[in-house]
């Protein structure tokens, strides 16, 4: 994990800070820059977005989709928690905390924007700081690679349809074209932008060439992410000084849908039978989110100064320490896992680990 990876946290802190002083010093720029869409499209969010995404998927194979067969159980296992579980959980959860709970507490004309961020925020399953998840737990970095692919394949008919669907069960306009351009600008076409480089770099230079690419782009990918923060922060800045207790409560119900998802997901590899290799980032999988699809599509769907932006933006401040967490608990709980009904796979040899 890169230093800034490791205090993603930090450097969210920070942006929270300059933005919301950027906003009250400058805020023609930021009205200036929030004027400049095209089809509710946020233009200068959407190369930020692009930056940050096709850096990630440069990492992804799809060719490991032949893989997925190899450990059955434990895709089986990530897929039934990140579409059958998650997403529909994050939804009851904010109904019950944001809408009812929480409710006296939040500012009212924000509180269905707030549930609608939250359920954009658990609808993408993470896609490229699972790798970093992975390797923290040992994890089987076949299996990790052939989940991503095939989550990410997922994602591209799934999003929008679950989305829409908890929106409107949530009483909220789901307003669909917005939505499917959504899916087409920072899923469909990143994606195939990013493949089309990968091969294209492994074909004339080789795994060298990829790898040294990554190294220059990771940088520019969470510094894209950073300047997003920072404009949404810059928009947000009078809501949060005003309440600024609204984002410790929209990360209760995020903190809990993380820690119930990932030990859902561990328990249930446990039973099936599964090696703690594998667990550990189906675990991982199926407690983080694609925060920065989260943050696109918020902005695209309900703008700048929604509730729903800050909600997804509350999933990127807690990322990085709440995940760590989970690390630490996988890590640790090692011999109770294989104690258990894993040993039934004790007699399938783990593939090779190396990151």
């Amino acid at each position: 994990m890169s230093t800034f990876e490791r205090y993603l946290t930090l450097w969210v802190g920070l942006c929270i800070v300059a933005g919301v002083a950027l906003g009250h010093v400058m805020p023609g720029v930021f009205h200036a820059i929030g004027a400049a869409e095209v089809a509710k499209v946020n233009l200068p969010v959407a190369a930020l977005i692009w930056l940050m995404v096709i850096p990630m998927l440069l990492k992804i194979d799809f060719a490991a989709l032949r893989q997925v067969s190899q450990h059955w159980r434990g895709i089986g296992v990530t897929l039934f928690i990140n579409w059958a579980v998650k997403p529909f959980s994050m939804a009851a959860l904010g109904w019950l905390f944001v809408g009812y709970l929480f409710r006296p507490y939040l500012p009212p004309d924000q509180i269905d924007s707030y549930i609608a961020g939250l359920i954009i925020l658990a609808a993408a399953p993470c896609t490229a700081m699972v790798f970093v998840w992975s390797n923290l737990t040992k994890g089987e970095p076949h299996f990790t690679l052939s989940q991503v692919a095939l989550n990410d394949t997922i994602m591209v008919v799934a999003f929008a349809p679950i989305v829409g669907l908890l929106l409107g069960l949530s009483a909220i306009t789901a307003p669909w074209g917005t939505l499917v351009l959504s899916v087409v600008l920072y899923i469909v076409i990143p994606v195939l932008i990013a493949q089309v480089i990968r091969r294209s770099l492994l074909v004339s230079g080789g795994q060298p060439a990829l790898d040294r690419l990554l190294r220059t782009m990771s940088p520019i990918s969470l510094a894209a992410l950073l300047a997003t923060l920072v404009l949404l922060f810059g928009f947000q800045g009078e809501q949060i000084l005003a309440q600024p207790a609204v984002i410790g409560l929209l990360a209760v119900p995020i903190l809990i849908q993380v820690y119930v998802n990932a030990g859902l997901a561990y328990v249930l590899n446990r039973a099936a039978g599964e090696q703690h290799c594998v667990a550990g980032p189906s675990a991982l999988i199926g407690a983080s989110n694609f925060f920065e699809l989260a943050v696109a599509a918020a902005i695209s769907l309900f703008g700048f100064n929604s509730g729903a932006a800050l909600a997804t933006v509350v999933g990127v401040l807690i990322e990085v320490p709440v995940m760590l967490s989970v690390v630490w608990i996988v890590n640790r709980s090692q011999g109770w896992y294989e104690r258990g009904a894993a040993r039934k796979g004790a007699a399938l040899k783990p593939a090779s680990r190396a990151a």
